[in-house]
Order: structure tokens, then C-alpha cells, then sequence
């Protein structure tokens, strides 16, 4: 267990090493608003439908898709779930009836 500690602690301060200028991230992601629109249309979703299943503001979604704002933490985990596989992350976005 001592071992996950560790390699859980160093990534946490070669996170803060790369906040702060200090070291160059290993890999980033970039998600552009052509991404976005072909991700939402790889669902076969509207807008208005697509925002709701991920949780969002329609205006939110415009705006990544529109290339004024850019999808960032959680939201870019998604959106790069759904590219890779957007059959099966949609089947869990969907809601489970009781």
C-alpha cells in the first residue's frame, strides 16, 4: 500500500512542479470546437440534448463548439471519453429507471 502512497504523492508534486513553470506536463489534451460539434454529432444528439445528458448549460456548449470557450477539467475528460467511445459513455450518461 506504502507504494501507491508514493507514486501518488509524487505525481501530486510534479503536478505543483508544472503549475508552477517548473517542469514541462509529460502530455495535454486539447479538445477544439470542431472536436466538440463532431464528438456531440457522433451521439446523433442535438444541442439541447446533448448538454442535458453531460450535465451542462446549453450556452455552455455553444460556446465550446463556437471555439470561444474551451472545455477544461472534468469536462474535457468527458468530451474525450465520448470521442473515444460514444455509444457505450452515452449508455452510462443515461439515466437508470428504479
Amino acid at each position: 500500500m506504502s507504494i501507491f502512497f508514493d507514486e501518488l504523492l509524487e505525481s501530486v508534486q510534479q503536478m505543483d512542479e508544472i503549475i508552477k513553470g517548473e517542469r514541462a506536463p509529460s502530455r495535454e489534451f486539447y479538445i477544439d470546437a470542431i472536436e466538440v460539434k463532431g464528438i456531440r454529432k457522433a451521439t446523433g444528439l442535438t444541442q439541447d440534448a446533448f448538454a442535458r445528458h453531460i450535465g451542462i448549460e446549453v450556452a455552455t456548449l455553444r460556446n465550446w463548439e463556437q471555439g470561444r470557450r474551451e472545455p477544461t477539467g472534468p469536462a474535457k475528460a468527458l468530451l474525450t471519453a465520448l470521442k473515444n467511445d460514444p455509444k457505450h459513455v452515452m449508455q452510462a450518461l443515461m439515466p437508470t429507471r428504479a
